[in-house]
């Protein structure tokens, strides 16, 4: 899967969260300035072009969707995150989140808390 640009990125995000909508729809969901609208229906052509979008023709007028869930993208996106910034390890994408972002106590205890019942999980399908 590819990745997405910054302002492919914020027009998925609307997408996602609103589940279909035409450009005018798009657009109500950016914060002021808003972006030109053939900027956004450029943006989401080219996302239609990369296989993320796809649309419903309404004679001229298109109403879009994304073909991709925001939990596929992000599961890609995080996967190549660690794999080009910590060497496929998400041990070490942790200690540094721990140590340079300076996670709080309450934090970590969530983090090592959703970790030992996932390890319960795989335990048991063992």
């Amino acid at each position: 899967m590819r990745e997405l640009t910054r302002a492919e990125e914020q027009v998925m995000q609307v997408l996602w969260k609103i589940k279909r909508g035409f450009v005018k729809d798009i657009l109500e969901h950016f914060d002021d300035p808003k972006p030109a609208y053939n900027t956004v229906s450029t943006i989401v052509r080219i996302l239609q072009d990369k296989g993320f979008v796809d649309h419903k023709a309404y004679g001229r007028t298109h109403e879009y969707f994304p073909l991709t869930s925001k939990s596929e993208y992000s599961k890609t996106h995080l996967s190549n995150f660690v794999q080009d910034y910590f060497s496929n390890s998400f041990e070490k994408m942790v200690s540094f989140f721990a140590k340079e972002k300076r996670l709080s106590v309450r934090e970590m205890e969530e983090i090592m808390r959703i970790m030992e019942t996932e390890v319960k999980k795989q335990k048991e399908l063992r």
